[in-house]
């Protein structure tokens, strides 16, 4: 067994479909993963059995040497809806999550503060969702999930709701944060060009049954800048990953 993450002969089966495995996958402390391939092949799943919102039906998931069993706050989920209680505002939304910590009502304000700044929201802590733009509450999101700081981030399609333009400044804003911040990140996407931009490892996988149909890490030194997208090592990695998510199963 290796990695922070291990995933050891995964399946999982829905009624009389399986939908996932036998599949195996590791992720190392601190490093950022992102799974591309067709639509239902059960990428989504991956990632809510590690995060424990769905039970595995053969193989295992163990999180540091341990079993998973549900949900936990080693783990933070960002989904592609915003998930925002609309009547807190950012500040009461990134408090909430606190609740359960050992801190003080004051220590609580200041933690939520600090993870809004992080996330490029100062002067928004007393907006109610409804107030801000789509990509603001996202941060919201991100900061909420980061501000108990568990040691995975899990993300599924968490920008997928977003114009290109927004989404393009995200990207940009997530890998900045995880520079600053240094968890493992497991993140579902279907933008192939997002997965290179913000990952050291993409992973493709098959069309259901899904499994790992290749590993690939990406050489592409740290800071990343949206001006890597036109490099000949980008392109060609975005070529290569293109060719293998649309290519038949075997």
């Amino acid at each position: 067994m290796s990695g922070l993450v291990h995933v050891d002969s995964l399946t999982k089966i829905f009624g009389e479909v399986q939908a996932l495995g036998p599949l195996n996958l590791d992720l190392g402390e601190n490093e950022f993963v992102s799974v591309v391939g067709a639509s239902g092949c059960g990428k989504s799943t991956l990632l809510s059995v590690i995060a424990g919102l769905t039970d595995q039906t053969a193989g295992d998931v163990l999180v540091d040497g341990g079993p998973i069993d549900g949900p936990g706050r080693d783990r933070g989920v960002v989904f592609q809806g915003f998930t925002l209680f609309p009547w807190l505002t950012a500040q009461g939304n990134v408090e909430f999550a606190l609740e359960n910590e050992r801190l003080s009502k004051k220590e609580r304000a200041a933690h939520a503060r600090e993870h809004l700044a992080l996330v490029g929201l100062q002067g928004f802590e007393d907006h109610f969702p409804a107030q801000l733009s789509g990509g603001m509450q996202q941060r919201v999101a991100i900061a909420r999930s980061l501000s108990y700081r568990p040691r995975i981030l899990l993300m599924d399609e968490p920008f997928g709701a977003l114009d290109a333009l927004t989404r393009r400044d995200m990207q940009s804003l997530l890998t900045r944060v995880w520079e600053q911040h240094k968890l493992t990140v497991l993140m579902i996407t279907h933008d192939i060009e997002e997965a290179i931009f913000t990952s050291d490892r993409v992973v493709v996988m098959t069309p259901r049954p899904g499994r790992i149909r290749a590993d690939l890490r990406v050489p592409l030194e740290r800071p990343r800048s949206t001006g890597m997208i036109e490099a000949p090592e980008f392109r060609a990695l975005f070529t290569q990953i293109r060719e293998l998510v649309h290519e038949k199963a075997a």
